[in-house]
């Protein structure tokens, strides 16, 4: 019985992967309307074996930035003062954790379509870093 030459097999998909990354990249660096029903921390409880979905509420301004309800002051992703999240979401998967956030009586905690798929995209990247013990860095 004739093995594959899996180096060849590995070498055939780096350019496929490649390509897809960068497609990937291209996409991140498009318009993306903000959620006016709020954002997003997700992390990795590795105690618990856990996924935690908090959320933020926001409000956004004329230019299109998230605004913090209460100030009206422009929400930086870096250097800014902690927040208190309106909720806190859990999960032991990916799938546990989506379906809470977007089935049964509702109000849902996200108004946007391609929230949604962004947010199962990281809670993905996030399952698998819960399995792997490596460290979950969102994008």
């Amino acid at each position: 019985m004739h093995q594959p030459d899996t180096s060849a097999r590995l070498e055939e998909q780096a350019p496929s992967q490649k390509r897809r990354q960068v497609l990937d990249e291209g996409l991140s660096q498009r318009f993306i309307a903000l959620d006016p029903a709020g954002y997003f921390l997700i992390r990795v409880d590795l105690d618990r074996e856990e996924l935690v979905a908090e959320h933020y509420g926001n409000s956004i301004n004329e230019q299109g930035l998230a605004t913090d309800p209460e100030s009206g002051e422009v929400i930086r992703c870096q250097g800014a003062g902690p927040r208190r999240p309106l909720a806190e979401y859990r999960g032991r998967t990916a799938k546990e954790l989506g379906m809470r956030l977007t089935e049964g009586e509702g109000p849902f905690p996200l108004s946007r379509l391609d929230h949604a798929l962004y947010l199962g995209r990281e809670l993905q990247k996030a399952e698998k870093c819960l399995e792997t013990g490596e460290t979950y860095i969102q994008d």
